[in-house]
């Protein structure tokens, strides 16, 4: 049965399908408009964008949380000597300090609403573009799967599949020596894509990425132990891209929610990169932030603005005017650059796949509370107005929209 309503936090202006990416959710409607229109603290000028995935025209559905640049010229390869636009595995593994080996052996899991039929082809053509070792299901590093477990796949569809090459693409930049495992639900009913999350976990994955969500509902507490109760597993989420305001899956007590920065290059400290909150004091977009309606706090959460469970708890680069080169051929055309906190929310996941397996009956979104000092703080930008402050603009120590901060390195990501 249909639990959730269509995500109200997401407004037309900014779920929409446009230009050069067609086509939303099996059983939704589009709903074509202009291109919106995101301006970052740390942008030199504002960008357009467009929502991979258009609003869902049933109760009960999910949207993916990517956007796609559309002053960037898509391109299906590129000249000789030639990079593409974006960030790519070298910038994010400097930006964030991450080692270039490990993660031998382990499988992280990607689950996504419909099928992407050039998910393995276009991942090819992204790690061979940056001398990433080959992940494919002959050589036993990818596997697709759908949420049964077995090769009957949904409907493909442009904007899933958007999100399916955006999800990994940063599992690849993050963890290059991971393992891959695609779970594809039938439909992006919360219902199907939960059983998709299990089945990750039934087949061994110990890090589980989801990048969509909706509005929160009085239900979600049973989804909370239906979907993403699982011990020793690390369940990252995104947590919204439409500014100030909490998303399920994002709310659950069980998984790390996972906010985005903007981030550039340069910079007065030893880092060689600065970082600001994803969003602008007028919101509507950037990450999303703020207290649950339903979801009980976290024992490991201590900040006392929220009653209950508080969105993100860490963050990582997800703004499209600083995004990620992504390669996507499904009714899109190569090369594009994307954003959204669906790429920080696979990125991450990646992270705790580089840290090691979590303890058997751990839930490891608390591991990040007890080693604060091994992220990067951000400290500036916000994703709107609030009251109190910190759930929506960065500051020393925790805040909102990125949670405790950045990766530096992988000791946050540890038990």
């Amino acid at each position: 049965m249909a639990r959730r309503g269509v995500p109200a936090l997401l407004s037309a202006a900014t779920l929409v399908v446009g230009g050069l990416i067609a086509a939303g959710p099996a059983g939704a409607a589009p709903a074509p408009a202009a291109p919106a229109t995101h301006a970052t603290p740390t942008a030199s000028a504002t960008v357009p964008t467009h929502r991979l995935c258009a609003q869902p025209a049933h109760p009960g559905y999910m949207a993916c949380n990517a956007v796609a640049r559309t002053d960037v010229k898509q391109q299906l390869s590129l000249k000789r000597n030639a990079a593409p636009s974006g960030l790519g595995p070298a910038d994010l593994q400097s930006a964030y300090n991450l080692p270039k080996t490990g993660g031998s052996g382990q499988t992280v899991a990607i689950v996504d609403a419909n099928d992407d039929p050039n998910a393995e082809k276009d991942l090819a053509a992204y790690r061979k573009q940056y001398g990433l070792p080959e992940c494919t299901t002959a050589n036993g590093c990818f596997k697709k799967v759908d949420q049964d477990g077995g090769s009957n796949y949904p409907a493909p569809d442009a904007g899933w599949a958007g999100e399916i090459s955006l999800d990994v693409d940063m599992v690849s930049a993050a963890c290059p020596s991971c393992h891959i495992l695609l779970v594809e639900a039938k439909s992006a009913n919360m219902d199907d894509l939960g059983a998709a999350v299990n089945r990750a976990v039934t087949m061994g994955a110990k890090y589980v990425s989801n990048s969509y969500g909706g509005p929160e509902d009085s239900t979600d507490t049973t989804s909370d132990d239906k979907y993403f109760k699982h011990p020793g597993v690390a369940i990252t989420v995104s947590s919204g891209d439409s500014g100030y305001g909490v998303e399920y899956p994002a709310a659950s007590q069980y998984v790390t929610a996972v906010g985005g920065t903007s981030l550039k290059k340069g910079g007065s400290g030893a880092r060689g990169w600065t970082e600001s909150v994803w969003g602008t004091t007028a919101g509507g977009e950037g990450a999303g932030s703020g207290c649950s309606q339903y979801d009980a706090k976290p024992s490991w959460q201590k900040d006392t603005g929220c009653n209950k469970r508080t969105v993100a708890d860490v963050a990582a680069v997800a703004d499209p005017a600083t995004g990620l080169a992504v390669y996507d051929t499904y009714q899109s055309k190569g090369w594009n650059v994307y954003g959204g906190t669906s790429a920080s929310s696979p990125f991450i996941a990646g992270v705790y796949a580089l840290a090691g397996a979590p303890g058997s009956g751990d839930t490891p979104a608390s591991y990040p509370y007890s080693h604060a000092s091994a992220l990067n703080d951000v400290t500036s930008g916000a994703n709107g107005t609030c009251s109190p402050s910190y759930l929506c603009t960065a500051g020393k120590g925790y805040d909102g929209p990125t949670g405790l901060g950045t990766p530096n390195g992988v000791a946050a990501f540890k038990k």
